[in-house]
């Protein structure tokens, strides 16, 4: 069902809870109170009524039923028109679920159009249905409740992100797989991007409807309660930009560890190569001798030489001692 709520407020106080949109609209009319309608992916049908029956923009009505709009507000005469990106942090698989809400708020009606589970609107009626002389300032004061659940709902995100890189950074001088950590670290990267396009608009959105705050007589304690929320939103894209510095000085920093380690293993792998190479030099001399005379020619040499074979021998000490000596002190040995 995509009427998930709907209700009709005098004063702050719930007056009429219709089941469909055209009793809404009968009952606001007879009441002349303020109507709040609720809906969640609602049909075609659904949006062309209350389009109809509030006189809202074909514009507005279009973006409302593609969905997948940025965050921004339009004003329609007397109607606002307000998307918002709220967003939850799965920190068990480091994913960021971007949610999409559109809000209808003209003088006496407030639409909300949730296209994702977040945020919790029933928590924000609840709110406000407790606080009647909060509630009786109409859709400003919906609008305000709902910056600051959206707001509310960016503060775990905010932390879950800060628990992921305090692990990154944790990692990246243990024992961490290096091509695992680079990918937790791009991936990261990303979601804070993707989250950086949903929070930063929202600061510019509600200065917006500030700077017309005066015109439209809003109450001043609505007023502050607003900027208030702008405070803390500004608060989270700070917050956005210290991990995207923090999240690239991690990947630099685990570039040059790699590179590092990687140098180490070269030279490591180096020393062995002049070891091996020193040994084989070593054995060589004694071997190319070996071989030369055991080949079993007649005429050869100094075959027949009295002092030959002693001299082979010393030849065959000589050269390779000579060499050892020469490679421990180049350090190849």
């Amino acid at each position: 069902m995509t009427l998930i709520d709907n209700a009709v407020y005098v004063d702050g106080i719930r007056v009429a809870t219709p089941v469909t949109l055209d009793e809404a609209y009968a009952l606001q009319e007879a009441h002349q109170g303020f109507a709040w309608i609720g809906l969640y992916r609602p049909s075609d049908k659904e949006l062309a009524s209350v389009a109809t029956e509030f006189d809202l923009h074909p514009l507005a009505i279009e973006d409302a039923t593609g969905g997948h709009q940025r965050s921004k507000v339009e004003r329609y005469g007397d109607t606002l028109f307000i998307v918002l990106r709220p967003a939850r942090y799965d920190d068990e698989h480091e994913r960021l679920d971007i949610g999409e809400l559109h809000l209808f708020a003209g003088p006496d009606f407030l639409i909300t159009i949730r296209h994702a589970e977040s945020p919790d609107l029933s928590a924000v009626r609840r709110r406000l249905e407790a606080q009647p002389e909060l509630l009786s300032l109409g859709s400003e004061a919906v609008l305000y409740a709902v910056f600051d659940r959206v707001v509310a709902e960016y503060e775990p995100v905010v932390a879950g992100i800060e628990n992921d890189i305090d692990e990154i950074e944790d990692d990246l001088f243990g024992d961490a797989d290096d091509d695992a950590l680079s990918r937790r670290i791009y991936e990261l990267s990303g979601e804070l991007v993707r989250f950086s396009r949903a929070t930063y608009p929202l600061v510019s959105i509600i200065e917006w409807l500030q700077r017309g705050q005066e015109a439209y007589h809003v109450d001043i304690e609505l007023q502050r309660k607003l900027r208030d929320v702008r405070d803390r939103a500004i608060r989270v894209t700070e917050r956005i930009d210290g991990f995207r510095m923090v999240l690239d000085k991690a990947l630099t920093v685990h570039s040059a560890l790699v590179a590092r380690r990687q140098t180490e293993v070269n030279l490591e792998q180096n020393e062995q190569v002049k070891k091996i190479s020193s040994w084989a030099a070593i054995i060589f001399a004694p071997t190319l001798i070996g071989t030369v005379y055991g080949m079993n020619f007649d005429v050869m040499p100094e075959l027949h030489w009295e002092y030959g074979y002693p001299v082979a021998l010393t030849v065959m000490i000589a050269f390779p001692t000579l060499l050892y000596v020469l490679f421990k002190r180049r350090r190849w040995l």
